[in-house]
């Protein structure tokens, strides 16, 4: 790129989408160019387009001045998947932020939707709702206002047992061929003309009917395989985890290689009951037992089944408690609201030489002379168990569920609760917030920590002894470990925060190689990101989708080069 062009790109953005939705320099790109918990580098700009025709436009400029594009929705991953990460990279980067592209269309009654770029899960759980209906994921990332695009890009599985990775085949895309030419590539079922600019400008105003929606053969919008195969606790294979190549299929699992303008999806029925039942063990073969009976003789599956072992109930009762508190108050949709806010007045503490940090520990503070948040039947499983799981039931898998449990329970090691509605909705919250909770440990506690190593590994499906132990020369690195999980499809979250001095990489890898030896596979449902090196099968499916290497560079350690040199 000749020294003339980085202006004229930005002012040919700002012609297209306005010029205050076209951000550069280092304050008002920060919380585009930063990533939730890593992934950090310079870019040329930040560009938030109204709708899919500007996104295209944006794109075509993009493209015509050669520079490196990554697409971004929330910014919500935890492996800093969709942000630039150091140095490297042999061309300028601008950002494509989807965030104002957030409709959502139903199709045939709400069975399917249709979800634009920036959609989010939140927003979608709440569209579904008045219908009895609900997306592929609920609760968790929704939390923190991750899109329903960035899950099925990701493959993310989510905590909900019968659904699998986000997954479709039904999909509107951007692709550069290896010659460098931009296509969209229409594979959504919808008939909406021929050419880029009339499909985009039909879609952006809605116009299309019933009769232009086709069931095209064979083509899913779900993993409708899943609820059968996560039941083989047999296998010697993980149920889910990001290189497999099962559910590779053009934008699923995509980690940002083609651009996604478009994508058609199931949705599913609601349980007219639900009841929450909670156990608590201090063995964890009891976890075991109850896990291979329920995956291979229960008639109807949880719907969830979550794990957290009692220092990651801890941490986030402590560390979490803000935004437990925050979503309690004012919903999960003004999450994002929140981190952004945070993230400016970061960027301001910054600047000024304050630290990057002062938010956390001014909302840690205050978090101290707050009332305590959580049942107190749950504060008691803590105190007396180590290994804690979540077992959200409906329908006739209740009934199920509590006979079982009540032949199995309790024992010498432990027992479990049958969960009112509100301790039910705080044992699930206080899951979902462990994640932000290991964030804002490391941020109050820079004296002692290091950083995070983070991993997040499927276990084989026939794998009993299944709770991980490390080797002393290890475990003396780590001043805590955070273990929660999607336990009955055999999904672990496995967080060190990592003592002051230690070298994290070194810790990683040592780690590694001790989940390799029990054939796990990692990252299970996350980005590879920054973090993860891309198998070989994964590195091939990314660069078929992107030969020229023109989307997110350098994504799962590969090369940040012009075709992929």
């Amino acid at each position: 790129m000749s020294a003339a062009m980085p202006e004229l790109l930005i002012q040919s953005l700002r012609e297209i989408a306005g010029h205050r939705h076209v951000h550069t320099g280092a304050r008002a790109t920060r919380r585009f160019r930063k990533g939730y918990r890593y992934g950090d580098g310079e870019i040329l700009a930040a560009v938030a387009p109204a709708n899919l025709m500007e996104k295209w436009r944006v794109l075509q400029a993009c493209v015509a001045a050669d520079v490196a594009i990554i697409f971004q929705a929330a910014n919500t991953g935890l492996t800093g998947g969709s942000t630039p990460f150091g140095t490297g990279y042999d061309r300028p980067i601008v950002i494509i932020s989807t965030l104002r592209i957030t409709r959502i269309d139903l199709l045939a009654g709400g069975a399917q939707v249709l979800c634009l770029p920036g959609a989010t899960l939140d927003q979608l759980e709440r569209r579904l709702k008045p219908l009895g209906r609900e997306p592929h994921s609920v609760i968790g990332s929704s939390c923190i206002g991750a899109s329903v695009t960035g899950g099925v890009c990701n493959n993310s599985g989510g905590s909900l047992v019968q659904r699998g990775p986000a997954y479709t085949e039904l999909a509107l895309y951007a692709q550069v061929d290896a010659q460098g030419r931009l296509h969209l590539v229409n594979h959504l079922g919808i008939d909406l003309g021929a050419h880029p600019e009339e499909i985009l400008s039909r879609l952006d105003a809605g116009q299309y009917s019933e009769a232009d929606v086709r069931a095209p053969e064979g083509a899913l919008a779900s993993d409708t395989a899943y609820k059968t195969h996560v039941r083989d606790v047999e296998a010697a294979t993980p149920a889910r985890f990001n290189a497999d190549p099962r559910r590779h299929y053009e934008a699923s699992g995509s980690a940002g290689r083609i651009g996604v303008f478009a994508l058609r999806l199931d949705t599913f029925p609601v349980a007219a009951q639900e009841q929450v039942f909670y156990v608590g063990s201090n063995d964890p073969a009891d976890l075991a037992a109850i896990r291979r009976h329920v995956l291979t003789q229960f008639k109807t599956l949880p719907i969830a089944g979550e794990y957290m072992h009692k220092d990651a109930f801890r941490a986030a009762q402590v560390y979490g408690k803000d935004l437990f508190m925050f979503i309690r108050a004012f919903g999960s949709v003004n999450v994002p609201r929140a981190f952004a806010a945070k993230s400016w007045f970061d960027g301001v503490t910054e600047a000024l030489g304050l630290g990057k940090t002062l938010s956390d520990r001014l909302l840690q503070g205050a978090m101290r002379v707050m009332p305590e948040h959580l049942p107190k039947r749950l504060i008691a499983y803590r105190d007396r168990y180590a290994h804690h799981l979540i077992l959200r039931t409906g329908d006739a898998g209740i009934g199920e569920m509590r006979a079982y449990l009540s032949s199995f329970l309790p024992n010498q090691q432990g027992d479990f609760i049958e969960c009112t509605p509100k301790e039910g909705e705080a044992a699930l919250l206080n899951r979902f917030t462990s994640g932000s909770a290991i964030v804002r440990y490391r941020a109050v506690h820079p004296a002692t920590v290091e950083d995070i190593v983070a991993l997040d590994v499927a276990l084989p499906r026939n794998t009993l002894e299944w709770f991980e132990t490390l080797p002393p020369k290890i475990d003396a690195r780590i001043a805590l470990k955070i273990y929660v999980g999607h336990f009955l499809c055999h999904v672990m979250h496995q967080e060190y925060l990592v003592k002051k001095g230690t070298d994290c990489a070194a810790l990683e890898h040592e780690v590694c190689a001790l989940l390799d030896a029990r054939g796990a596979e990692y990252p299970a449902e996350h980005n590879v990101g920054h973090l993860y090196a891309a198998k070989p099968a994964l590195t091939a499916f990314y660069r078929t989708l992107d030969p020229t290497n023109r989307f997110n560079p350098g994504i799962g350690k590969t090369s940040k080069c012009r075709d992929w040199h």
